[in-house]
């Protein structure tokens, strides 16, 4: 009975130990939780900013870029020069302006407008047929005011095509006259008119200009460091001064600067251009023939460097070469001055 007891006994204590073993199976069996995974973070990758893509256009006299469509025809305008007559209008929006002798000491400018298109241009003078041949080569309406019987006979024969503002003298649409200068340095252009009055006498308003050379961002400039040049068509000389801040350079007549009428806001050019030709007396009222064919000696300065080399017209188009090949003008604007061959680029003073 005792030996059965404890029999009894162990039993129970069996099962009890098998019971607990299988609760702690069970416990144990449950997955254990394991923590979220770290993501390793990867280096990061020194990548180049993609280049924004090139828009799609360019202005043939400026070879700036755009999205716009660029077929409006070129507009050159007679600008007076006289000291009367500055501060000029409009002078700061021209892509190119070119400046030649008129008469005795004096320059004339033809501004071509393309890529801007300014409210008002002027004082406007009279025509010279190596400005209006000129103007023809690069494809431009030729706009001026008044002209010699025999110059005004050329241009109405084809030598291009015009708009004369003695036709058209303070009719307050293409032409009005300021009343704070006197004739003949008070005959402003409107430049909104022009379009619509050239399209009136049948000429053609869109025309895709063939671009001009220009340089690549990465194009290396090789010549001479110049901050400033000077010459001299009379005894007031012409200065170019380079602005290293700005990389442009700035025109003065002597110590006047050359600035915008209303605003005095500062002509700012990318390219100066000077080019050595021939010039020859015709008559006794001291009018010119400029040679703008045969090529010769020429300077051009940019981004503060003056480089000594050629030019040539080529399509006639006054283009910058070096051993016979293009040079190309920084995108920007350019001015062109034609100086007479005595004393030539001999006469230019570089200061560095």
């Amino acid at each position: 009975m005792k030996k059965n007891l404890i029999l009894v006994l162990l039993s129970f204590l069996l099962i009890g130990l098998i019971a607990c073993s299988n609760n702690t199976e069970e416990t144990n069996s449950e997955p254990e939780m394991e923590p979220d995974p770290v993501e390793e973070s990867e280096p990061e990758s020194e990548t180049e900013p993609k280049p924004e893509p090139k828009l799609p256009n360019v202005y043939p006299l400026t070879g700036e870029r755009t999205d716009q469509e660029v077929d409006n025809r070129i507009v050159s305008v007679m600008v007076n020069n006289h000291p009367k007559a500055r501060p000029q209008t409009g002078l700061s929006q021209a892509d190119i302006v070119i400046e030649i002798l008129a008469e005795y000491n004096i320059t004339r400018f033809m501004a071509l407008f393309q890529s801007e298109q300014p409210d008002v241009v002027g004082p406007v003078r009279s025509a010279r047929p190596y400005y209006f041949n000129t103007a023809d080569n690069y494809d431009a309406l030729y706009v001026y005011h008044g002209a010699a019987g025999f110059i005004e006979d050329m241009l109405k024969n084809g030598a291009a095509d015009y708009l004369n503002g003695a036709y058209y003298d303070n009719d307050g649409h293409l032409f009005e006259r300021a009343d704070f200068r006197v004739a003949p340095h008070n005959s402003y252009l409107q430049f909104d008119a022009v379009y619509e009055v050239a399209e009136k006498k049948g000429y053609e308003v869109t025309v895709n200009h063939e671009p001009l050379p220009f340089l690549e961002e990465d194009d290396e400039i090789n010549g001479t460091a110049v901050s400033e040049i000077s010459f001299n068509y009379t005894s007031t000389p012409v200065r170019y001064v380079y602005d290293a801040a700005s990389e442009v350079y700035l025109r003065y007549n002597g110590e006047e600067q050359t600035v915008e009428l209303d605003t005095e806001e500062a002509i700012q050019l990318d390219n100066v251009f000077l080019v050595e030709t021939h010039h020859e007396v015709i008559d006794d009222s001291g009018r010119r023939e400029v040679d703008l064919e045969s090529g010769g000696n020429a300077y051009l300065l940019q981004k503060g460097t003056l480089q000594k080399i050629q030019w040539e017209n080529r399509d006639g188009r006054i283009i910058p070469v070096r051993d016979g090949e293009e040079v190309g003008f920084v995108p920007g604007k350019t001015w062109i001055n034609i100086i007479p061959e005595d004393p030539g680029l001999s006469g230019v003073e570089e200061i560095e």
